[in-house]
This record gives C-alpha cells, sequence and structure tokens, in this order.
C-alpha cells in the first residue's frame, strides 16, 4: 500500500511539473522577446523595485495557506480568518512600500525606481484580494485547475508587457504588464472557485498561531534568495543589475520548472503522512531522488552551456550575463538537493527549524560579503552565494534526518550521488568534446544539449546497473515513460480505428 500511495503521488507531480513546462515556455518567450526590445538598464530598474516589493511583501507575510493545507478539517471560519489576515497583510505592504519606496532609490543611487516601485506596490494589494479558496487545488491535488488558473493569468501578464514593449521600448511595459498579471488572478480566482470569503476573525488564533513561525522562516528565505541581489544593486550600475537578474532568473529555470510544481504535490502529500513514519520516509526519499535526477544535470547543461543559451535568448547585448549564469546555476544544484527537505520540515510543523536553516546561510553568507578581502563585484558576491547555500545544505539535512525516524545520512546520499556522479560525467564530456568553434551559436547551443544529454542518460544507466539495480528514480521514470508512450499509441490506435470506421 505505502508503495502504491507514493507512486500515485509522484505519479501526479509528474503530471504537474509536464503541465507546468508550458508555464515556464511563456517565461522564456517573454525573456527572449523583451531582451530585444529592451536594454539592460530597462531590466536593471525593474529588478531593483522588484527587490524591494518582495521585501514588502516578505515582511508581512504570514504564510495563511500553510496552516490551511495542513489542517485536514479546515473550515469555512477557518478560510475566511485566512483571507482577512492577507488581506490585512497585504494592504499595510502596500502602504509602507509606497511610502518607503523614496528611500529605496536613494540606496540604488537611481531616482527612477520610486515611481516604479510606487506602482508596484498596487500588485501586493491586487494579490491579497485574490479568492483564497484557490488553496484547495494545491490541497486537493487538483492540479489540472491550479496549472490553468496559473497559466492564463500568466499569459495575460506576458500578452500585455510584449505588446507595450514593442510599442514603448521602456521599462513601463514590464511595469503594466505585473498590473495586469495581478488583476487577472482577482478576476480568473473568483471564476475558478465557488467559494466566497468573508471579513473574520474568529480562527485568527490558530492561522497566526502557525503563521508567525511562517514569518521568520519567510524573511529568511526572502534573505537568501534576495540579499545578494540587494548587495550587487547597490554596488553595480544599474546596467549590470539587470544583466545579474536576468542570469538568476535563467539559471533557476531549469530546476524551477520541475521543483516548483513538484512540491506543490509533495507538501499536502507530506502534510497527510507527517503521522506514518515509513510512508513519510519513503515520500521523501522518492522525493529526493526523482528532484536531484531530474534538477542536478538541469542546473549542470545551462552552466556548461551559458554562453551559448546567453548569446541565442538574450542577443549581443548580454554577453556579461553568461558568467553569471554559470555560478549562480552551481547554486541551484544545491537548491534542487534541500527542496524536498525544506517541505518535509514545514510540513510536519518544523518551521522553527526551516527558519534556522535560512538564517544559518543568510549569517554565514552576510560575514562572507562584510570580511574586507572581498571585492565590491557581482561575481564576487555571487561566489560566496555559492559557499553559503553548501553550508545550509549540510544544516537542513541534519534537521531532516532528526525529524524521521529511522533516516540515515546514508540513505540520503544514496538518492543522489548516481546522479551527482553521471552530472560530472557529462560536464567532463561538454568539456573536453572536441564541439566546432566556427559554427552559430544556435547550432552550438542544440549539439552540447543533445551530447550533454545523452552522456548522462548513458552513465546514469551505467552507474545504476552498476549498483545492483535498485529500485529507485531511474525505475520510477522508465516506468513512466513506457506508460506514458504505452498510453499515447494506445489513443493514437483508437483515433485510427475510429477514422476507419
Amino acid at each position: 500500500m505505502t508503495n502504491y500511495r507514493v507512486y500515485s503521488t509522484f505519479g501526479s507531480a509528474v503530471l504537474t511539473v509536464s503541465m507546468n513546462w508550458f508555464n515556464r515556455l511563456v517565461g522564456i518567450i517573454s525573456i527572449a522577446i523583451l531582451a530585444r526590445l529592451l536594454l539592460p538598464d530597462d531590466f536593471g530598474v525593474i529588478a531593483m523595485a522588484s527587490l524591494i516589493v518582495a521585501l514588502a511583501d516578505t515582511v508581512f507575510n504570514f504564510g495563511v495557506h500553510v496552516p490551511l493545507i495542513q489542517r485536514q478539517d479546515a473550515t469555512q471560519e477557518h478560510y475566511d480568518s485566512a483571507w482577512t489576515l492577507r488581506l490585512l497583510q497585504t494592504s499595510l505592504s502596500t502602504a509602507a512600500l509606497f511610502l518607503a519606496a523614496p528611500y529605496a532609490a536613494d540606496y540604488f543611487n537611481d531616482e527612477r525606481v520610486t515611481i516604479v516601485a510606487q506602482c508596484l506596490s498596487f500588485t501586493l494589494l491586487l494579490a491579497g484580494l485574490e479568492n483564497i479558496g484557490i488553496v484547495d487545488f494545491q490541497k486537493k491535488m487538483q492540479f489540472g485547475a491550479e496549472f490553468r488558473f496559473r497559466f492564463i493569468r500568466r499569459l495575460v501578464g506576458f500578452t500585455v508587457t510584449v505588446v507595450l514593449a514593442y510599442a514603448l521600448r521602456s521599462y513601463w511595459a514590464m511595469v503594466v504588464g505585473m498590473l495586469a498579471e495581478k488583476l487577472a488572478g482577482v478576476v480568473l480566482s473568483y471564476a475558478v472557485h465557488t467559494m466566497r470569503p468573508r471579513f473574520s476573525f474568529s480562527k485568527f488564533r490558530e492561522i497566526f498561531g502557525v503563521s508567525q513561525w511562517m514569518l521568520i522562516f519567510s524573511l529568511g528565505r526572502y534573505l537568501r534568495l534576495k540579499l545578494h541581489q540587494l548587495i550587487v544593486g547597490r554596488w553595480e550600475p544599474t546596467a549590470t543589475v539587470g544583466a545579474y537578474s536576468i542570469a538568476n532568473e535563467l539559471s533557476m529555470m531549469p530546476t524551477t520548472a520541475v521543483l516548483q510544481p513538484l512540491n506543490r504535490a509533495l507538501f499536502p502529500a507530506f502534510s497527510k503522512a507527517q503521522h506514518t513514519t515509513e510512508r513519510l520516509k519513503s515520500l521523501f526519499l522518492m522525493a529526493q531522488s526523482v528532484q536531484t535526477l531530474i534538477a542536478v544535470p538541469a542546473a549542470a547543461g545551462l552552466a556548461l552551456v551559458a554562453d551559448e543559451i546567453v548569446l541565442v535568448l538574450l542577443g549581443d547585448n548580454w554577453g556579461t550575463a553568461a558568467g553569471f549564469v554559470r555560478i549562480l546555476a552551481l547554486i541551484n544544484i544545491a537548491q534542487a538537493l534541500t527542496t524536498s527537505g525544506t517541505y518535509i520540515l514545514l510540513s510536519t510543523g518544523r518551521q522553527r527549524l526551516n527558519a534556522i536553516v535560512m538564517w544559518s546561510q543568510v549569517a554565514i553568507f552576510a560575514g562572507l560579503v562584510m570580511t574586507p578581502l572581498v571585492e565590491k563585484s557581482a561575481m564576487d558576491v555571487a561566489r560566496l552565494l555559492l559557499v553559503a547555500t553548501m553550508f545550509g545544505l549540510a544544516v537542513q539535512f541534519y534537521f531532516v534526518k532528526r525529524s524521521i525516524a529511522g533516516l540515515r545520512f546514508r540513505d540520503i546520499a544514496a538518492c543522489s550521488v548516481r546522479p551527482l556522479i553521471a552530472s560530472s560525467i557529462m560536464a567532463a564530456a561538454l568539456i573536453y568534446l572536441p564541439f566546432p568553434v566556427n559554427t552559430s551559436a544556435i547550432v552550438l547551443l542544440f549539439g552540447k544539449a543533445t551530447s550533454g544529454a545523452l552522456v548522462f542518460v548513458a552513465a546514469t544507466y551505467g552507474l545504476w546497473r552498476a549498483a545492483g539495480r535498485p529500485d529507485g528514480a531511474e525505475v520510477y521514470l522508465a516506468d513512466k515513460i513506457a506508460s506514458i508512450s504505452r498510453s499515447a499509441v494506445s489513443r493514437f490506435q483508437r483515433h485510427q480505428d475510429a477514422g476507419r470506421s
């Protein structure tokens, strides 16, 4: 029964990942188009304003969705109280950001940040107006409905942004696009879910009792993810900030395309299994194995083709971004290894330990940045972030081991060692294979990507056989691919039979 439940959960997760790739495709196309219509300086202004928007949202964010997902018996009063608390939070964050925007512009030494941050502050208020009922899509694993909601919302923002970028050739296109996406989210949330939340404080204590630790965790997460960009924004000119922010977004795509939707499926699954040790352990190890097998080679591959992918996607004006992509992609390998552990601690009510992991990484990074030997450059910031992330990885594995009875470090290592070795073999192949020099970037990118994928698959298969063909992510993914192939062939045959009849 445990194996069935593990595979059922991951079947839903893999389906969600597949659908999420369409959403990510919109993001890639958006970056590719906007990079040719706008300049790095335009992206820099938006990046600096967005950092402050995210900070204001985080400071007042109580994570009200977490107790709703954790409580299988949540009532309408819980949803109403959560929606009320969320709306109060976003109202406060909008007001605080609007007033603080001039100080942010002074910090970044760019007066344009003031008006842009003030306009974007209303995206927070719009987010608070969304229907709290859409949390049920994640809680009840209704991933198709969640995908449609997020995809349509994203598509609205993409369309508005691209049209205005072509017409205006200004960063204002992105500002209006962000506002349009949030407004579309409000309208859609009430169209796709029947819940109609009302103001209520009846369950305030229960919601806030969980959310206060989420606030500490979220602030630590913000600093872990954004502090390096805040420092780069202070030290470097706006155009470099733009190149760094786009490099950061590109470096996250291979892992977030898999990890975000997968973890949206895992969080409710972990919550339901939190009192069944063996099932929780099986879920975690399978999640760790699948995420490592997919995300690590994707991030490593991106680092190895950084020059080509920047030239193909962004164009000639973005050459400085390639160096940032290489290091930031390596950071995302470490992130891929920690994601399941974060959700294990969250779903089992150990928000405090998650907060400790986050804040320890922030403290290490901040301490390294403040050392007098560090040059004030974006490249040094990225390198120090990699060191701090590796430290956080070790701390989190220690806490996860303590949180799941019977879990051993060698169990975690067994989930990751083969993908890490196979990724290293792939890296060596791409470094030493004699690819042609005098060829177009897109041909070279295709050649390297194809070669890297083939080498990784071959290395993974060889390592799996050498390990005695154990059950794990390799077997699961092979079975899933075979099942999808059989279903596709069956549908094609039924279509052909229907056509003949």
